[in-house]
């Protein structure tokens, strides 16, 4: 609304604390904080009349007329998504000895045995990669106790 920031309220705040003084300043936020929230109360309330004003008059479907002339493929998705939407939810109902309920079933099996596959790919891929990551985990341990060993045996040369 206003669009104030973090320097804009502390210098309104800290002119309030000069011309208001500190004693009257918490009395004068309270009385500020109840008016801005009875305004977005009545701003609330106003917008919901609106809408509802606008369901009752048949806004939303005009709205959605404009929406669908200017993007007729987005129209044309949705109606294919419901459209799809209803097919899935009639083959369902099919009989199961039908010619299409045995086709719908053995796409069922079908998707539910890509999923499988997917599961166990996704673990071999998970359990590959905590193998390569535990191989570079042991040999940059061994390449740290090597150069441990090397420094070791360098300290005493350099004491001596």
């Amino acid at each position: 609304m206003f669009d104030l920031g973090l320097a804009e309220l502390l210098v309104i705040g800290i002119v309030a604390l000069i011309v208001i003084g500190p004693k009257d300043l918490p009395m004068v936020f309270r009385q500020v904080g109840r008016f801005v929230g009875k305004a977005k109360g009545m701003a609330r309330e106003f917008s919901s009349a609106m809408n509802q004003a606008a369901d009752e008059s048949g806004v939303r479907d005009l709205q959605q007329t404009i929406r669908s002339a200017t993007n007729p493929v987005g129209s044309a998705m949705d109606g294919v998504k419901e459209a799809a939407r209803d097919v899935t939810s009639s083959l369902s109902d099919l009989d199961p000895n039908s010619e299409t309920g045995k086709m719908a079933a053995e796409k069922a099996k079908q998707t539910a045995e890509r999923q499988a596959m997917s599961k166990k790919i996704e673990a071999a891929t998970a359990r590959s990669q905590a193998e390569a990551k535990a191989r570079e985990a042991a040999e940059a341990l061994k390449t740290a106790e090597r150069l441990e060993a090397e420094s070791a045996a360098q300290s005493p040369k350099e004491s001596g």
